[in-house]
């Protein structure tokens, strides 16, 4: 079942749902599992696989050449979102990326997935690799989100890259992409990043899934944004618990979001990172009962591959 039938199926009810990172390269996927399990009491209706492209590394040869190998640190989104579906008879929501990627090995992704059965995607850009700096696309590949969004949004109507192609099926997506509650960091403004996410809406995204932040007032004002730019779909709040105190600087460095001073504070005061963990549920608790209170449709939770803090969250709330 698509993302958007389960929350139109809830009939107001706000849902559970999470993410999770595929295991690393090497790793058994029954960690990725004993990970799932303990969440799944709280019956959530989907659940989103993540996807890491490939990394560069440079080698050095001891007469002084780098030589570029590329590392590929986690499997398959695909494979993971099939033996997910198999084993906990739940819907998966691959997450497509445009680095790495070519529009044909786009399509053989979307034509797998397809097969499969899995039936929801959410198209994102993607990072770019860190030793670049800067994002830059496969030769023959997207470059924006959109364009992305866009592909998939063809291949639902039949149209395939190949255009002699015999006997082929239009495929039947649904797409979600991402929102900012706080403005993608690469947008000059947030003027320009809601009309960057009303063209993804009008290439086709069906659903919007924010980025985490720990301060409810930024989603209530986005949403209002959105709306009032015409943005229609539904919109759902992604959110984190937050579980050391070394997050304090490493979330605002890698997610580009702001903290607020209350929950900075108590963070910094935590004796440990058991007591920081603690005051991280006790915020997302209270963050989500007033989304929910809201009327949001779902509430997305980001594991980051650990269950027990959002364990403890949606124990006080499903």
């Amino acid at each position: 079942m698509k993302v958007t039938e389960h929350l139109s199926n809830a009939h107001g009810k706000t849902l559970f749902s999470f993410e999770v990172l595929p295991p690393k390269k090497g790793e058994n996927i029954k960690t990725l599992f004993s990970n799932i399990e303990p969440l799944m009491e709280f019956k959530p209706p989907f659940i989103d696989v993540t996807y890491h492209r490939e990394e560069y590394v440079y080698r050095k040869h001891t007469n002084g050449l780098l030589e570029k190998h590329t590392v590929r640190r986690r499997p398959g989104t695909v494979g993971i979102c099939a033996a997910i579906k198999n084993r906990f008879d739940v819907d998966t929501v691959p997450h497509l990326i445009c680095g790495g990627f070519t529009k044909e090995e786009t399509e053989n992704a979307l034509i797998d997935l397809h097969f499969l059965g899995i039936d929801t995607v959410l198209a994102l850009r993607g990072d770019p690799i860190k030793s670049e700096g800067q994002f830059k696309p496969e030769p023959d590949g997207h470059a924006y989100a959109c364009d992305l969004i866009g592909q998939v949004s063809d291949l639902n109507k039949g149209a395939y890259l190949d255009e002699e192609q015999d006997e082929t099926s239009a495929t039947n997506f649904c797409i979600g992409t991402a929102g900012y509650p706080e403005k993608h960091f690469e947008s000059p403004n947030s003027g320009a990043d809601i009309r960057y996410l009303k063209h993804k809406v009008d290439r086709g995204a069906d659903y919007i899934v924010t980025q985490m932040f720990f301060d409810n007032e930024q989603f209530f004002n986005f949403e209002s944004r959105c709306r009032a730019a015409g943005i229609t779909v539904p919109i759902i709040p992604g959110l984190k618990p937050m579980t050391t105190k070394s997050q304090l600087t490493a979330l605002p460095r890698s997610f580009y979001l702001n903290i607020p001073e209350e929950l900075s504070e108590a963070v910094h005061l935590a004796p440990d990172n058991a007591a920081a963990r603690q005051i991280g549920i006790e915020w997302c608790i209270n963050q989500s009962r007033e989304l929910m209170a809201h009327g949001v449709p779902c509430l997305h939770y980001y594991s980051m591959g650990k269950s027990e803090s959002v364990r403890k969250v949606a124990a006080a709330l499903f």
